[in-house]
């Protein structure tokens, strides 16, 4: 257990940003931070990440998102067919082949893997998922999943910024817009990847939302986030070498009024010095015990791989930050598996153990009533093939699975399902407009109030559509 986040008095913080705007505190990972100020002062805007009231009497205080890359196959994994499996290698029909309209004949393929009942609900989860299948009497399961795109890049993009082709801000930049952050000396967005995913930056952009809401990424390794420490010998030299850069930069700002990205740039330094005295303890595990890290795989000392990714997600949410994803892979390597469906083995193998060990250690500390935990990926792969022994699946969206768990959601059920192939929807669709509505509204904001007007137009999360999904809620 890490000690809970001390958060800077009013007066003691004032006084560290009349020093703390310096080129030496500028870290490359951490863009355009803090947008405003806690008052107007130096004509400036209020402050974007003071803690703001939800709409809604919220059951969920903060997300951390599980994002698998490349389009995990959903009748491999969480939606078991047994006609699938019966009719393995007979013909099928479908209008649409990887984006292009027509009338294909097709070559039913059986999942690889066994479906398993798991726990009191009974649940059924394939042998990729042994570990988070004993923890399905914690999930709800959706099996109705819709998207509108089958190219990784607009499916990637809308999965996090609810539009397909132009970019947006993401769903954690929107949650930090909505609620605010919990502890100002660290980004109330995070992002945790070892490499860049499809869509870059994209993913956890603000876009035109105040640079404040940004996500900042992390970069499993011995160093995560880079130029962190403090360059000055001691805190008292550091503060006299940049007093006089913050009076100069305050004067510049005020000359410049209404520059955002001047004033982002300028603020940013607070939440930099905040970082240097906390992350140096939140990114050392040497406190955690030996219990604590076998839950997640982990070995003492290690500084890489999902493990690693998971348990920094309970120590990032445990501190304060707002919103935490997860991304496994990067645009390659991932669970796009054309040439072969059995490179979904090991990538399971990656997760399987570090997101039930995250299941299991939020639940223990109390956390997961109020932290909701969610795992997608931006489509399912075709349950039919173009060559009879093809070994591979292609990109699929018209129906795919994802899951929630923990604060409001129902527990040990499952929603929706596919039809009798898991080739469309066959009862209850969850568009990705559906599943960010029902994500907010258990952080408590409405979907179509959350809303930042830009040349003349309201945008929102959901762009003009989405509907709370009342059927995933407890």
């Amino acid at each position: 257990m890490i000690p809970p986040p001390q958060h800077l008095p009013g007066p003691g913080r004032r006084g560290f940003l009349r020093s703390l705007v310096g080129g030496s505190m500028l870290l490359p990972g951490l863009v355009s931070q803090l947008l405003g100020e806690e008052s107007m002062r130096d004509g400036g805007a209020p402050d974007p990440l003071a803690p703001k009231p939800p709409h809604l009497p919220a059951r969920a205080k903060r997300v951390i998102l599980l994002y698998m890359s490349g389009g995990v196959s959903h009748v491999d994994t969480w939606d078991p067919k047994p006609r699938l499996v019966a009719d393995a290698g007979k013909t099928t029909s479908v209008n649409e082949y990887q984006g292009r309209k027509g009338d294909y004949q097709m070559f039913l393929k059986k999942p690889q893997w066994e479906f398993t009942a798991g726990g009191r609900s009974g649940t059924e989860v394939s042998g990729l998922f042994p570990h988070v299948g004993a923890c399905v009497d914690d999930l709800c399961m959706i099996r109705s999943m819709t998207s509108d795109h089958t190219n990784h890049y607009e499916a990637t993009l809308g999965m996090h910024t609810g539009s397909f082709t132009f970019a947006r801000p993401s769903m954690g930049a929107w949650v930090s817009y909505g609620l605010g952050t919990l502890n100002r000396n660290l980004p109330s967005f995070m992002v945790i990847a070892p490499r860049s995913p499809y869509a870059g930056g994209q993913v956890w952009g603000s876009d035109f939302l105040p640079g404040a809401h940004q996500g900042t990424l992390v970069v499993p390794g011995p160093e995560p986030i880079a130029n962190i420490a403090r360059r000055a010998a001691t805190p008292s030299l550091q503060e006299l070498e940049l007093g006089l850069m913050a009076r100069m930069n305050r004067r510049h700002l005020v000359e410049r009024k209404g520059d955002p990205l001047l004033q982002a740039r300028l603020q940013s330094f607070e939440t930099a010095f905040g970082m240097q005295t906390e992350v140096p303890t939140l990114f050392s595990l040497a406190g955690e015990t030996d219990a604590t890290l076998s839950l997640y795989g982990l070995a003492r000392g290690q500084t890489t791989g999902f493990g690693w990714q998971c348990l920094m997600a309970r120590r990032l949410v445990e501190q304060g930050v707002r919103f935490v994803e997860l991304i496994d892979t990067g645009s390659s390597d991932n669970w796009d598996a054309h040439g072969d469906m059995l490179t979904h083995a090991p990538l399971a193998r990656n997760v399987d153990r570090p997101i039930a060990g995250l299941l299991r250690d939020l639940a223990s500390r109390g956390m997961l009533e109020d932290t909701l935990v969610v795992w997608t990926t931006e489509f399912g792969r075709t349950p039919f093939v173009e060559a009879r022994n093809a070994a591979g699946r292609e990109h699929h969206h018209w129906v795919f699975s994802s899951w929630l768990a923990g604060a409001g959601v129902r527990a040990g059920s499952v929603y929706g399902e596919s039809d009798e192939y898991g080739i469309r929807v066959g009862r209850d669709p969850v568009h990705v407009h559906d599943f960010h509505a029902t994500i907010l509204h258990l952080l408590g904001l409405d979907h179509e109030r959350l809303t930042f007007r830009l040349a003349g137009r309201d945008y929102r999360l959901t762009d003009v559509a989405g509907s709370v999904v009342q059927g995933l809620l407890a």
